[in-house]
C-alpha cells in the first residue's frame, strides 16, 4: 500500500522547512520508525520516521529545497516490492523552492492570501496586514510579524530597506580552488539573526564578578556517586548555577522581566534556558518552573535536554518561553565572554572554566577553584545596581551552598 510522506506540524508560527538530508535513496528498505528524511527549521531540525517496514518509491522534493506544512516530500510503499511502484502521475507537484527572506523583510506585497490567525489578529487590533512587513514565504505576514507589529507599533510607520551587504572580494588566484561554498541551515541562519537583533534592538552591557568553588566542589565530590545511584544522572555544576539564579532573581526580578513597546512585564515564574552546544548550532530548552525543582530534577533535566539536543529530537515547545538563560562556556575552556542576549529576555548568565588562581584568603595567598561569571543585560530594563546585586548573590550563594538549600 503506498503511503505519502508529507511535511509534519513543524509548530507554532513556524510554517515552513528546508529538506537537509534524505536518509534512504529510491528503491531502498525500509524499517518502521527508520528516518528517512531530516528537515530544517529555523528553530529544531527533526527528522520524519517510516510508518511502517517497507520501501521508499518516489522523492519528490531534493534536498536544499524549502517547502511548506502538509507538503509532499516522497511515497513509501508498505511491505516491500514498491521499488518498481510508478510515480502517481495526478500527484501535486511539490512547492518551488523558496528563497530565504533577507532580514528585515519588505512589506508583504498586496494580494497575497494570510493565514487565519492573522486575519483574526488584524481584525482584532485593527492592523492591516498590507502595512506589515512580511517575514513568511514569498513575503506572506506571519502570525509572530503581526503580534510584534502591534506589540511596537510605533516603531514600525515605514519598512527600512535593508542594508545591502558588502559584496565579497574575490579570492587570489589558486585559492577558489581551496575553497568550499557550503549554504547555512535554516537554524545557523535564525541564530545569527536573532542575535544581531539582541544587538541592535538591546541597551547590551555586561558586568563582571569571580566565584571561589572550593566549596562548590568539595560538596559535590563528597556526594557525587551516592547522587549518581539514587537519581540516575551525574552530578553537575549547572544545578547548583540554575538554583543559584532562581533564588537571585526571586530577589531581584527585574533581571527575569521583558520589556514590551512601554511596558515592563515582571515574572512571577522562572523558566531557566540553558544553552546546549550542538553539531548544527546552539539550541537552548527550558528547564519549567526551575524553583519547584530539586538540584537532582534540575540535572536529570538538563541530562536529559543535552542527549535529545545532540540527536535532534528537542520539540520546540521546549524551546520557547524562557525567563533567563545561563551559557556554560567553560565546558569549551573558555575563559571569559560577554555572552548576547536570548530576546526577549533581559539578562543572561555566563559561566566559565574554573582555574586555581592565587587569592587571599584568610590574610594568605593561596591557590583557590576560581570562575569568572559574566551577566550581559538590557539597561534599559535593569539598573547597574541591579545587575551587579543581582551577580554578587549569585556568588555568594556558590560560595556558601548551604545558602541554596536553607532558601536565604
Amino acid at each position: 500500500m503506498a503511503t505519502e510522506i508529507r511535511v509534519p506540524t513543524l509548530g507554532e508560527s513556524v510554517t515552513e522547512a528546508t529538506v537537509g538530508q534524505w536518509f534512504k535513496k529510491v528503491g531502498e528498505a525500509v524499517k518502521a520508525d527508520e528516518p528517512l528524511v531530516e528537515l530544517e527549521t529555523d528553530k529544531v531540525t527533526l527528522e520524519v520516521n517510516a510508518p511502517a517496514d517497507g520501501v521508499l518509491t518516489e522523492i519528490t522534493v531534493k534536498e536544499g529545497e524549502t517547502v511548506g506544512v502538509g507538503a509532499l516530500l516522497g511515497t513509501f510503499n508498505e511491505g516491500g516490492a514498491g521499488s518498481a511502484a510508478a510515480p502517481r502521475p495526478a500527484a501535486a507537484p511539490a512547492p518551488a523552492p523558496v528563497a530565504p527572506a533577507p532580514a528585515p523583510a519588505a512589506p508583504a506585497a498586496a494580494g497575497l492570501e494570510n493565514g487565519p490567525a492573522v486575519q483574526r489578529i488584524a481584525a482584532e487590533t485593527g492592523i492591516s496586514p498590507a502595512g506589515v512587513p512580511g517575514t513568511g514565504k514569498d513575503g506572506r505576514v506571519t502570525k509572530g510579524d503581526i503580534l510584534a507589529f502591534a506589540a511596537a507599533p510605533a516603531q514600525a510607520p515605514a519598512a527600512v530597506p535593508a542594508p545591502v551587504a558588502t559584496p565579497r572580494a574575490p579570492a587570489a588566484p589558486g585559492d577558489e580552488a581551496r575553497e568550499e561554498r557550503v549554504r547555512m541551515t535554516k537554524l545557523r541562519q535564525t541564530i545569527a539573526r536573532r542575535l544581531k537583533e539582541a544587538q541592535s534592538n538591546a541597551a547590551m552591557l555586561t558586568t563582571f564578578n569571580d566565584v571561589d568553588m572550593t566549596n562548590v566542589i568539595e560538596l559535590r565530590n563528597q556526594y557525587k556517586d551516592a547522587f549518581e545511584k539514587k537519581h540516575g544522572v551525574k552530578l553537575g555544576f549547572m544545578g547548583f548555577f540554575v538554583k543559584a539564579a532562581v533564588q537571585a532573581l526571586k530577589e531581584l526580578p527585574a533581571v527575569n522581566a521583558e520589556l514590551d513597546g512601554t511596558d515592563l512585564i515582571y515574572k512571577n515564574y522562572y523558566h531557566i534556558g540553558v544553552a546546549v552546544g550542538t553539531d548544527k548550532g546552539l539550541v537552548v530548552p527550558v528547564v519549567r518552573d526551575a524553583d519547584q525543582l530539586s538540584v537532582a530534577g534540575i540535572e536529570q533535566q538538563i541530562g536529559d535536554f543535552g542527549r535529545r539536543a545532540r540527536d535532534g529530537q528537542l520539540k520546540i515547545e521546549e524551546m520557547q518561553g524562557g525567563t533567563f538563560t545561563i551559557s556554560n562556556g567553560g565546558v569549551y575552556g573558555s575563559l571569559l565572554s560577554t555572552p548576547i542576549l536570548n530576546a526577549p529576555q533581559s539578562a543572561i548568565l555566563g559561566m566559565h572554566r574554573i582555574d586555581q588562581r592565587p587569592v587571599v584568603y584568610k590574610g594568605q595567598i593561596v591557590a583557590r577553584p576560581i570562575m569568572f561569571l559574566a551577566l550581559s543585560y538590557d539597561h534599559r530594563v535593569i539598573d547597574g545596581k541591579e545587575a551587579v546585586t543581582f551577580l554578587v548573590r549569585i556568588k555568594e550563594n556558590l560560595q556558601d551552598p548551604a545558602r541554596l538549600v536553607l532558601d536565604l
